[in-house]
């Protein structure tokens, strides 16, 4: 009877937030509509989902890390060198399949060192992810000299900046990254597994979960969505640069956070995630629309992730208690 009490208790708590981010969405909405004619059009529509395409893209990956008790703060860097890798390998005469191909596999072998760190040596995943953060931001530099790469054929522009059936693609890329992710986590064994192991790992262990595979597994997922970013980057960019994206892992992390994904692992809805993506989003565009400037749209952007953070928290607390 508790049991279905408390199960009740967290259906109505993930409804209530969910509504609440729905709530907040709207009010941003309306409230930047208010103080810019430019906010409210079509051609501005386009554009927001256009620039939130990766962080939504991202924010899937990170979802996953998250509810299975973990975290991935080398998301943004492994972003920019897949772009590079395929950028630099398309300068140079590469054929763009096979370098889009290479460009994959970097992100997945970023994902996938991430992944067998955290689960053969045992360093935290905060740790761990910290200093690949830098390493792989550091190898994009070394290939690159720190110069931007040029000279690649205009067809890969299509991922960033092409349009089918009116649609942007990189929207189109990340409703089906959703919708995936969605059926992974919601109909199939997988997801089951994945929230098994947020809520309790030694528990999930002892169910016969193949805990180390399952955590391997989800890095090298967000792995390979951070290089289904990364294609994107290029095309938006139309270069590869080895210092793009610095910092964005924090809006990745408050996008998702945000949309109730418990950074205890184990708790949160995609549908959340949706919509928090959307918020960051619609921010970010609307605070540019204003003219805000960069330095308190950071501040902006950090007080959002302590305020999702800190709610996180007290729900966290009042369901202990």
């Amino acid at each position: 009877m508790s049991t279905s009490l408390s199960t009740k208790s967290k259906r109505s708590f993930q409804i209530t937030h969910e509504l609440i981010l729905l709530f907040v969405l709207i009010a941003l909405v309306i409230f930047f509509a208010s103080m810019s004619d430019n906010f409210l059009t079509t051609g501005n529509f386009i554009n927001i989902i256009r620039q939130t395409a990766m962080l939504g893209i991202i924010a899937a990956g990170m979802t996953m890390v998250l509810l299975i008790g973990g975290i991935d703060l080398s998301v943004a860097s492994n972003v920019a060198l897949t772009s590079v890798v395929t950028g630099t390998l398309l300068s140079t005469g590469v054929d763009p399949v096979l370098a889009v191909l290479a460009g994959v596999a970097t992100g997945v072998a970023v994902g996938t060192v991430n992944g067998l760190i955290v689960t053969k040596i045992g360093i935290p995943a905060l740790i761990t992810t910290l200093g690949m953060m830098t390493i792989v931001r550091g190898i994009g530099f070394v290939i690159t000299d720190g110069y931007p790469v040029f000279g690649f054929p205009e067809s890969i522009r299509w991922f960033g900046t092409g349009y089918l059936f009116g649609i942007p693609v990189p929207a189109i890329i990340m409703v089906i990254v959703f919708i995936i992710v969605w059926i992974l986590l919601y109909k199939t064994y997988l997801g089951r597994y994945i929230y098994a192991l947020g809520g309790n790992q030694e528990a999930a262990r002892l169910s016969g979960v193949n805990t180390q595979r399952m955590q391997l597994l989800v890095y090298m997922t967000s792995g390979f969505l951070c290089s289904i970013a990364g294609m994107i980057l290029l095309g938006r960019l139309n270069s590869g640069q080895p210092n793009a994206l610095q910092a964005f892992e924090l809006e990745v992390v408050t996008a998702v956070v945000l949309g109730g994904v418990s950074i205890f692992g184990g708790q949160g809805k995609l549908l959340g995630v949706v919509l928090g993506v959307m918020i960051m989003g619609v921010l970010a565009n609307g605070l540019v629309i204003l003219n805000v400037g960069e330095f308190y749209q950071m501040i902006i952007t950090g007080l959002v992730l302590l305020i999702a953070v800190g709610m996180d928290r007290i729900y966290n607390r009042k369901k202990q208690s």
